[in-house]
């Protein structure tokens, strides 16, 4: 495919999945690039006929000659707290769109509140969280409610049997100091403590203890949808790897390099008296952002967005077709269940 595309952070744990995923897809018109040199030429060395480019975070005019002529400029590169805005004004001055994988609620907030009347003014695309955290729960909220006009609550609930960070992982929690917010009577409100439950994830995660802890799906979510109430939960083991220092990075155990890791992610809307509930699982959160990240990439060249501006991925794309077009090897998405509420 002749679009270009450029990676920035191309040669971190998830950058890389995006490379691998977007040139099995065929895209070869690829500009690697990232603030360290010799990691970009390591990577090189597997894809010999991409090019190469170093940009310093800090330096405009180096992140205007990286992305010069790229229809699409994917961050990688955390914290986003950090990079974001670089990055984007960087887009607006080459006319690029602009996608990156933030699971920080203050970065998404912060683009939405910076980049949005001139992303609109200037016909430019700003897609932020479009990840596993913050991109996957919006599309799987959005495709089953969508022709509801309000909702009363949405609990998501993310279940994982481990989780071995990475150390973009780590380096965003050690930079990410702000408070967490949750969606509780139509506003942002700052997370008040509350006793953990247990979930059902049924296999093969089986029944977890879970804790509040909202990510930046709150703020994707509720920027377009007109919803009441929005909760995420997490596995407590999963939080207790992340919270360990000794805990590993992730181990590659096939082919696609993903790690042995299982997630599911159970969404559950509620209008009134009725509930919807849909579910995802997979392998490997960090991987499963590459398919995500590329079918957005195919939709927005080939025209299929629903608006332009900074947008999300559930507002940007026709949610519920997105989530069909996933392959079952990397995702499987369950069909929308609806129940009457006790």
């Amino acid at each position: 495919m002749k679009d270009t595309i450029a990676i920035y952070g191309a040669y971190g744990h998830t950058g890389k999945f995006i490379v691998s995923e977007l040139y099995r897809q065929g895209y070869t018109n690829l500009i690697l690039s990232g603030r360290d040199l010799k990691k970009l030429m390591i990577l090189n060395q597997e894809y010999p006929d991409l090019k190469i480019i170093e940009a310093g975070i800090h330096s405009s005019k180096e992140l205007d000659n990286a992305f010069s002529g790229s229809k699409i400029i994917i961050n990688c590169a955390g914290p986003y707290l950090d990079t974001a805005q670089p990055v984007i004004e960087a887009a607006l001055r080459l006319g690029s769109h602009y996608i990156d994988l933030s699971a920080e609620q203050k970065s998404v907030l912060d683009i939405i509140g910076q980049f949005s009347e001139q992303a609109k003014k200037d016909k430019i695309l700003i897609i932020p969280a479009a990840a596993f955290y913050g991109g996957l729960a919006d599309l799987m909220s959005t495709s089953i409610t969508k022709d509801w006009d309000l909702i009363d609550e949405i609990n998501v609930y993310i279940g994982l049997d481990s989780w071995h960070p990475t150390k973009g992982t780590r380096l965003t929690g050690e930079r990410n100091h702000y408070k967490r917010l949750t969606l509780k009577d139509h506003r942002l409100q700052e997370l008040e403590a509350a006793p953990s439950e247990e979930w059902d994830f049924n296999k093969p995660i089986g029944i977890k203890e879970v804790v509040r802890l909202p990510l930046s799906e709150i703020i994707t979510i509720s920027n377009h949808l007109n919803v009441n109430t929005i909760n995420t939960y997490l596995s407590q083991n999963s939080l207790n790897d992340l919270r360990n220092d000794d805990t590993p990075e992730p181990t590659p155990v096939d082919e696609k390099n993903r790690s042995s890791q299982q997630f599911c992610v159970q969404v559950i809307a509620v209008k009134e008296n009725k509930k919807r509930t849909i579910k995802a699982q997979g392998q490997d959160i960090y991987a499963v952002t590459a398919p995500l990240i590329a079918e957005a990439v195919n939709r927005i060249l080939t025209g299929r967005i629903n608006k332009i501006g900074v947008i999300t991925m559930g507002e940007v794309f026709d949610a519920a077709d997105f989530l069909n077009s996933l392959n079952k090897d990397d995702i499987e998405i369950s069909d929308t269940q609806e129940s009457k509420t006790n």
